[in-house]
């Protein structure tokens, strides 16, 4: 029987030429656009890649060339709910998120997934830079794309019914072969940022919705520096915009207190945390760490790779670093690795240094 497949298709390069090769590979392919938004006008315009009007032609565009059926799905409320209101609470709540993960924890390889399934298709297909071996996630050979750590919070099950076809190549490379096969898209610019933001000014968009409700910038013990605008519009490890201006050291977020819409700010080596508690541990390549266990962690998106023991207790992940990391943030994501492949994540609540408690962030 031939493997039923449904290309999720941004209207990007990525997506396209992911789906083309899924369907001379042999499987039976039909592809769909996420529709995210419900005035797709409010997100960005432009050859973005991601949630305009214009990505939902290119995409249409490209699966003609293919000859594959394609679809625009209707995704805006789940989008909204999951990933923009999502977002708005978590930055009110004084943590940082990455809206991309949670979108493809929410939107793609949930809501999507679950839809395909109850479809009859046998899995779902996406141009995300990453591979996959043995039922386990690999990070692509392009270290510049790979896109490992943003499909860290998938599930064992989400993971078998996936198929990324790009993993193994370059973006160079992906490029090339658009061009080959007559897509339009072959020299369409990657998205960046976060879609759901026009403008790409995010305290703003923040200040819309939370409002701008000015409150004290203090350092360590509680002096007040200065005056910020809004707490949710800071990010632990953030330098540039608190407008101490005199300072004689260069000053960066500690800790945001949304409750007291508070900024404590310090220096740098203030950042320093070698301990991580992470909330909603998710193990897509191993069995959960009942035991502490070396491995490694990436805490941010194209961010460092630390070497660390890790271990699961009363349903937390706790990571304990081999050498500090800085400007670690509560609210993204802490994903383990044996090497190049993903072993487990879950989001971070709480860090530590040394020993010594610091407040959540």
């Amino acid at each position: 029987m031939t493997l039923r497949v449904l290309a999720a298709m941004s209207g990007g390069v990525d997506s396209a030429v992911a789906a083309a090769r899924a369907a001379e590979a042999g499987y039976d392919v039909t592809g769909v656009h996420l529709a995210l938004s419900k005035n797709p006008k409010s997100y960005r315009t432009g050859a973005r890649g991601c949630c305009t009007v214009e990505d939902s032609r290119d995409a249409q565009r490209a699966a003609d060339v293919i000859g594959i059926p394609f679809y625009v799905w209707d995704m805006a409320e789940e989008f909204d709910r999951d990933v923009v209101q999502d977002f708005v609470s978590e930055y009110a709540a004084g943590r940082t998120p990455n809206p991309c993960l949670r979108c493809n924890e929410k939107i793609k390889f949930e809501a999507v997934l679950d839809r395909a399934i109850a479809l009859g298709f046998d899995a779902v297909c996406t141009g995300h830079h990453v591979r996959k071996s043995d039922g386990r996630l690999r990070r692509s050979v392009d270290a510049d794309k790979d896109q490992s750590y943003v499909l860290g919070v998938l599930d064992r099950e989400q993971v078998s019914h996936a198929m990324f076809p790009l993993g193994d190549c370059t973006k160079d490379d992906v490029r090339a072969e658009a061009e080959r096969r007559g897509l339009a898209v072959a020299d369409k610019p990657d998205s960046h940022d976060i879609c759901f933001i026009a403008d790409g000014d995010t305290a703003g968009f923040l200040n819309e919705r939370l409002g701008g409700e000015p409150g004290p910038i203090k350092d360590e013990s509680g002096e007040v520096l200065g005056t910020h605008q809004g707490a949710h519009t800071y990010t632990v490890g953030q330098r540039k915009g608190l407008n101490l201006g005199g300072a004689p050291e260069r000053r960066y977020v500690l800790s945001i207190e949304p409750v007291d819409n508070t900024v404590t700010v310090g220096p740098r080596e203030a950042l320093q945390v070698d301990e991580i508690t992470a909330q909603r541990p998710v193990w897509s390549g191993s069995e959960p760490f009942t035991e502490p266990t070396a491995c490694t962690v990436q805490l941010r998106a194209h961010g460092e790779v630390y070497s660390c023991t890790a271990v699961q207790r009363d349903g937390e992940l706790v990571v304990r670093l081999d050498e500090p990391a800085t400007g670690v943030a509560a609210g993204q994501a802490a994903v383990l690795y044996d090497g190049d492949t993903v072993l487990g994540s879950g989001t971070i609540a709480a860090t530590a240094r040394s020993g010594e408690p610091v407040p959540a962030t």
